[in-house]
């Protein structure tokens, strides 16, 4: 969900987004959206301000915002996690079991941020453009306001 809110306001510019604008593109409730948007904040990876003329934007270019950033900051544990509670110390397998899996666990996210840190909101809005080209000219116009503008086509 934060890559789209991100990806959403770099498509946006330099236009500050409203909340509900953001909740209705991902599909959620706004205060959803803004205690993301704090999470995002605290990591520096977006800019807030308040008022009629309010709403949020990217605090840096789209190409120096990498997922590995976003991940480190709507993210509290690495992919996967061990067992809640510790397994039988009298078990062959309970009582390493934790050791091993931590091993497993540690390549696997050494995997998956080092993924995460080649992609960029510039890259993601690149891979995005072609689909919605497509979709648009597909489709007809909705009665609601559009999401995007039409100059970001």
């Amino acid at each position: 969900m934060a890559v789209h809110v991100l990806t959403l306001m770099a498509w946006a510019e330099d236009e500050p987004l409203k909340s509900e604008y953001v909740a209705e593109s991902v599909n959620t409730n706004p205060v959803v959206i803004r205690r993301m948007l704090c999470e995002l904040a605290e990591s520096k990876l977006v800019v807030s301000q308040t008022g009629a003329m309010g709403g949020s934007k990217l605090a840096r270019q789209p190409e120096q915002i990498t997922l590995l950033d976003i991940y480190g900051a709507v993210e509290s544990r690495g992919v996967f996690s061990l067992h809640r509670h510790p397994p039988n110390r009298h078990c062959p397998v309970g009582v390493n079991i934790g050791t091993v899996l931590n091993e497993v666990l540690d390549e696997v996210d050494s995997a998956v941020e080092r993924v995460l840190a080649n992609i960029t909101i510039k890259d993601v809005v690149s891979r995005l453009r072609p689909c919605v080209s497509s979709t648009v000219s597909k489709r007809k116009p909705v009665a609601k306001e559009p999401v995007l503008s039409a100059r970001n086509y």
